[in-house]
């Protein structure tokens, strides 16, 4: 497993629980690879190329494309001719693309398994899997993504996985920002928000965001299970997607801009759910963490 943060983490975790045999997992935090390794009684390599050689199977989460580039040109191909890769973190088609190209060159498989799930479904094993790569790599892969996953399907080949997570992601945020609006101005007007909540899951304004972020967004709890940062990042490849078709996303670009602020208010570790933040009367620039993270600018 290269890349242990919370996805990975428990990605491995869940792996081990159900008899697979976890060799090595590697992290640019050495000391979180380390101290997972001492869990599950495995190596934690120092580089990406002393993974490979361990394993028959490659998982990769890592953060983004520049990562996702730096271990496969960091050694990780090193010895790789049989070897099998499942990327799973979510970055650009092209990235993918280039992996699967590379990996071909070096007599390896490489699949890319976009997750459209977060941290408590990888532990529990009951991801949703989207997959792209030949079916091939999809058939060997089956077999240990069946582990992770309550659902997964082979989306095409390699590179259209990442465009359809791309989309999921980009529907979400906006539907993320959307309720963060439609909550904030409820408040404005001085209606009961738990009551909004109840009426919106029974009408058009009910979403998969309103069950999982509504609550959170009244609170003010953003724990984070999918970062600000990661909500900036993936509106961004989606974007990058609508450049290349010549189309114009207004929603999704305000919605990117409203991420990209937290990130640069030095919030991007807050769960998406703090876009709140930004709209709710009296929060703009008052809102403090208990962890003491720094007030919105």
């Amino acid at each position: 497993m290269v890349g242990v943060g919370r996805m990975g983490a428990n990605m491995a975790r869940r792996l081990k629980e159900c008899g697979a045999s976890v060799t090595v997992v590697h992290d640019v935090n050495q000391a979180a690879a380390q101290a997972l390794a001492g869990e599950l009684g495995c190596v934690a390599a120092e580089s990406p190329a002393d993974v490979t050689p361990l394993a028959d199977v490659i998982l990769t989460v890592v953060t983004d494309d520049r990562a996702m580039k730096a271990i496969f040109h960091g050694g990780l191909l090193r010895g790789a001719k049989g070897r099998l890769f499942i990327n799973c973190a979510t970055v650009s088609p092209e990235t993918h693309v280039s992996v699967e190209r590379r990996a071909a060159r070096a007599g390896a498989r490489s699949l890319e398994a976009c997750m459209a799930s977060s941290i408590t479904q990888a532990r529990q094993g009951t991801l949703y899997l989207m997959c792209g790569g030949t079916p091939e790599a999809f058939e060997q892969a089956r077999p240990l993504l069946e582990k992770l996953s309550s659902s997964m399907r082979h989306i095409g080949p390699a590179g259209r996985a990442a465009q359809v997570k791309a989309l999921v992601n980009m529907v979400m945020n906006i539907n993320t920002a959307a309720l963060a609006e439609g909550l904030g101005l409820g408040a404005a007007l001085g209606i009961d928000l738990t009551l909004l909540r109840e009426v919106f899951a029974q009408t058009g304004a009910d979403s998969r965001v309103l069950k999982t972020d509504g609550e959170d967004m009244q609170n003010r709890d953003h724990a984070c299970f999918f970062s600000a940062a990661h909500a900036a990042k993936d509106s961004g490849i989606a974007l990058g997607l609508a450049r290349i078709c010549h189309l114009r996303l207004p929603l999704a670009s305000a919605t990117k801009k409203q991420y990209d602020r937290m990130v640069e208010a030095g919030l991007g570790e807050w769960d998406k759910s703090g876009i709140a933040e930004l709209v709710f009367p009296g929060r703009h620039g008052a809102a403090v963490e208990p962890s003491g993270t720094p007030p919105l600018a």
